[in-house]
């Protein structure tokens, strides 16, 4: 991955994560080594993914979109993040449904999200979400070798191994949950 931005291991710029990010770095106990974790300062207004890729040359094959959802049935409401590569969207109404259990799922409302996750908009990442939240992981991700994903802010972005967001507390690695892009 080529990249006009200078990295730096994430766990030594906790001023460029969000709190609970930073503090699942620290905590960080799976077998992929969260010095691998790298975390860069981009210019807020250019956070949304593709306008990222563009102006940073990052392939959106390499980038990854987490998407917080709503999961209803019968009363209950639960939260649940997935994660898939910029190339593609969520199956939300098949794939993810299903395996949640859900009568319903929609994306969940982004004041509700930024409140529970303590995250900003533009930044919502699977690494540091709340306990209990499932995080469904594309296999495509999963399999990158560096995969370009929030860090909580829209002033920076982290580089962490595939393998490692397939690790994250509550993860799950599922095949075909990212769909081509119409």
């Amino acid at each position: 991955m080529t990249t006009t931005l200078t990295t730096h291991p994430a766990t030594a710029r906790p001023d460029l994560l969000a709190r609970p990010v930073a503090a699942a770095l620290a905590g960080w106990t799976g077998s992929v080594p969260v010095t691998e974790v790298e975390v860069a300062a981009i210019d807020p207004e250019l956070a949304d993914t593709a306008v990222f890729c563009e102006r940073h040359g990052v392939s959106l094959a390499e980038s990854a979109n987490c998407v917080v959802v709503a999961a209803r049935r019968g009363g209950e409401v639960s939260h649940a993040a997935f994660v898939v590569t910029a190339t593609t969207r969520g199956d939300v109404n098949g794939l993810i449904r299903r395996h949640l259990g859900a009568r319903k799922v929609s994306f969940a409302p982004m004041a509700e999200v930024l409140d529970a996750t303590g995250m900003e908009y533009g930044g919502i990442t699977p690494i540091g979400l709340p306990e209990g939240w499932p995080i469904l992981v594309d296999s495509a991700v999963a399999a990158l070798p560096r995969a370009v994903v929030g860090s909580g802010i829209r002033g920076s972005k982290l580089w962490v191994p595939g393998p490692l967001l397939a690790e994250l507390p509550g993860a799950q690695v599922l095949d075909g949950l990212g769909l081509p892009l119409d």
